[in-house]
């Protein structure tokens, strides 16, 4: 019962980064073009995602990793559902006009893609010790 939680909350906190990832590529897109907005957009998705997901979705766990090295570790293994989620994005704004001039639908299709990979790894790589399992640290 565990994963599906995990899996919904993970597909809400998914809901919040593509706000922020179209938000951000919006914003953008017009100063950027719609190649190098969405990179700075997948980024700050990112970032917003593992806030969330480090605070809701996978709060009964840990990382065994201190917080920078933890966001660094996150960061890069969502660059493995990033490169499906933005080469299914870049071609579908290659592929089809319409979503070049409405590029919501391929930042829509694209983040769905990498959703299965980012759950995965997050689940089973970044957050994978339950925190009452996790050993205890001696404080001085």
């Amino acid at each position: 019962m565990r994963l599906f939680k995990e899996l919904f909350l993970f597909g809400l906190v998914g809901v919040l980064g593509f706000a922020v990832d179209t938000l951000f590529l919006y914003a953008l897109k017009s100063e950027l073009g719609p190649f190098y907005a969405r990179l700075v957009s997948f980024i700050a998705a990112v970032f917003v995602t593992w806030l969330a997901n480090r605070n809701l979705t996978f709060r009964k766990k840990k990382s065994t990793l201190t917080i920078p090295a933890e966001l660094t570790a996150y960061f890069g293994l969502m660059l493995l559902g990033g490169v499906v989620n933005y080469g299914t994005y870049a071609w579908l704004i290659i592929k089809y006009p319409v979503v070049l001039a409405d590029p919501i639908i391929g930042v829509a299709i694209g983040s769905i893609a990498g959703m299965c990979i980012n759950f995965t790894t997050s689940r089973l790589i970044v957050f994978r010790i339950k925190k009452d399992q996790a050993p205890k640290t001696s404080r001085s």
